[in-house]
C-alpha cells in the first residue's frame, strides 16, 4: 500500500470518529471562486472544523473519493517540499482517475509547515476544478504568502477555542430559548462560571484537573518552541520565556513595553527593545495572545500608546498563572475580547479626559462602533456608579452609544440569541 493510501485510509477512519463532534460556530465563506483559508492557535479545533465542513460536504452528496485531506503536523509527510508536495496531491487524480472530470476537494491542514507551499495550491486552483480548503497557526506567514502569490483568489477565518455556546454543547448542557425564570438563569451562570475556569480548548473539556492543568501548560510550550523558538530561529529562550509568563500575568491589562523593557533591563537581561518588539509581535502572531491599541484619531498616538494584553483562552491562563478567584472580572473582560473578535469587529481600549479606562471600543466593518464596559458585578452600588459615570463621560467625548455588560446580562443576552 503507497503512503497516499495509507493516509486516506486514516483520514476515512478519523472522518468516521469525528461524526457526532460538537459542531463548531463557524463555517467557510459560500463562494466557489475562492481559496478558503481558516487560521488559529494550535489545538482550537482547526482540524475538527476541517472534519465538520467534510461531512457538510459528504450530505451533499460528494464522493468520499473526491476529497482528499492532508495534515502537514504528520511525521509520515515530513519533511516535504514544495516538489514532493505537487506530486502527492498529482498522485490522488492517479488514484482516482475519475477525479479528472468532477469537482474536488482538497484540505492542507496546517500548511505553512511545507516552504512554497502556496505555488502548488495556486497551480492546482488554476488548472483543475477543485475547491481548496487551507488552516495554519501563523496568522502573518500565511498572510504573507497568500499576499504574494494567492492575492484576490483566498478569504479568510479565524478559529478559536469553544465560545460559551460550544462549551454547552461539549458538556450536553440543554438550555430552552424560552424566557427564563431564576432557576435557569442560576445554572447557566454555574456552568459560565465553570467556562471561565475550565477554558474552551476542545480536547480537555472532560479531563481531569491535574491533567487539564498540564495539557494547557503544554499548549504553551509547544507554541513557544513549535512556532516561535523554530519558526523564528529564536536564541534567547530564557527571556521569551519570561516575555511569555509576564504577558500571560497581565491579561486584560495594559501592558507598557517601554516599562517592561526598563524593568528586565534593571533585572541584567541584555535585551534590545526591537528584540522584544520582535518576540511580542511573534507571540501575537501564534495567536496566544493579543494586543489592543489606544482609541484615539492619531496614528502616531496609537503606536506610542501602551496597549491591552488579552490571551486566547481563559482555562490556559488558568493552567498557566493560578490566578485567584478575585481575576474573575479580568477573565470576564477577556472573554468579551475573545467574543467580540469572533464577531470580525475591530477593537480598542480608550482613557477619558478625566482617566476613566473604557474597556472596548469595537468598530464594524461598515463603520458603526460602540463603547463596550465589561463589569462582572453590578450588585455593588458604588462599582455601578462608576461604570455608568465612565461610560456616560465616553458617550460625550466620543458621541458613541455604549453600554455595560456584567454577568447577569452576559447570560440573558445568550438566552436571547
Amino acid at each position: 500500500m503507497s503512503l497516499l493510501e495509507t493516509l486516506i485510509e486514516d483520514f476515512h477512519s478519523k472522518l468516521n470518529e469525528t461524526r457526532h463532534n460538537v459542531l463548531r460556530d463557524f463555517s467557510f465563506p459560500k463562494t466557489e471562486k475562492m481559496i478558503k483559508v481558516a487560521v488559529g492557535m494550535r489545538r482550537s479545533g482547526k482540524t475538527y472544523f476541517l472534519y465538520q465542513h467534510i461531512h457538510q460536504l459528504l450530505k451533499q452528496k460528494i464522493p468520499l473519493e473526491a476529497i482528499l485531506y492532508l495534515n502537514f503536523e504528520d511525521d509520515r509527510l515530513l519533511p516535504m517540499n514544495q516538489k514532493t508536495m505537487a506530486e502527492l496531491i498529482e498522485s490522488f487524480y492517479s488514484l482516482y482517475p475519475e477525479n479528472h472530470h468532477r469537482q474536488c476537494y482538497l484540505l492542507l491542514d496546517e500548511v505553512q509547515n511545507i516552504e512554497e507551499w502556496q505555488l502548488v495550491v495556486r497551480r492546482f486552483f488554476d488548472t483543475k476544478n477543485i475547491q481548496i480548503y487551507i488552516t495554519g497557526s501563523s496568522a502573518k506567514l500565511l498572510s504573507k504568502e497568500i499576499a504574494t502569490s494567492l492575492r484576490g483568489r483566498s478569504i479568510s477565518i479565524e478559529i478559536w477555542p469553544y465560545n460559551f455556546h460550544e462549551y454547552l454543547l461539549a458538556h450536553s448542557v440543554e438550555i430552552s430559548k424560552k424566557p427564563a425564570g431564576k432557576k435557569t438563569l442560576d445554572i447557566l451562570g454555574k456552568h459560565f462560571s465553570d467556562f471561565l475556569q475550565t477554558g474552551g480548548f476542545p480536547a480537555v473539556q472532560e479531563l481531569p484537573e491535574n491533567i487539564h492543568r498540564e495539557t494547557l501548560q503544554n499548549y504553551v510550550e509547544t507554541v513557544v518552541f513549535r512556532d516561535v523558538i523554530e519558526r523564528y530561529r529564536v536564541t534567547n529562550i530564557a527571556f521569551l520565556k519570561y516575555l511569555t509568563h509576564t504577558l500571560l500575568k497581565n491579561f486584560s491589562s495594559i501592558f507598557s513595553l517601554n516599562k517592561f523593557y526598563n524593568d528586565v533591563k534593571s533585572q541584567g537581561y541584555q535585551i534590545a527593545k526591537d528584540t522584544i518588539y520582535n518576540y511580542l509581535s511573534y507571540l501575537e502572531d501564534t495567536y496566544l495572545i493579543a494586543t489592543v491599541p489606544i482609541f484615539t484619531e492619531s496614528f502616531r498616538q496609537s503606536q506610542v500608546n501602551p496597549r491591552k494584553i488579552y490571551v486566547v483562552d481563559n482555562g490556559l491562563i488558568q493552567a498557566n498563572i493560578f490566578t485567584q478567584s478575585d481575576n474573575v472580572g479580568r477573565l470576564f473582560e477577556n472573554q468579551i475580547y475573545l467574543d467580540l473578535r469572533r464577531q470580525g469587529k475591530k477593537i480598542f481600549y480608550y482613557k477619558t479626559k478625566s482617566g476613566y479606562e473604557i474597556d472596548f471600543i469595537t468598530e464594524e466593518s461598515n463603520g458603526k462602533r460602540e463603547i463596550i464596559q465589561a463589569t462582572w458585578d453590578l450588585s455593588d452600588i458604588k462599582t455601578r456608579e462608576r461604570e455608568e459615570r465612565a461610560l456616560a463621560e465616553a458617550e460625550q467625548e466620543l458621541h458613541i452609544k455604549g453600554k455595560i455588560i456584567d454577568r447577569n446580562s452576559y447570560i440573558n443576552d445568550f438566552l436571547m440569541r
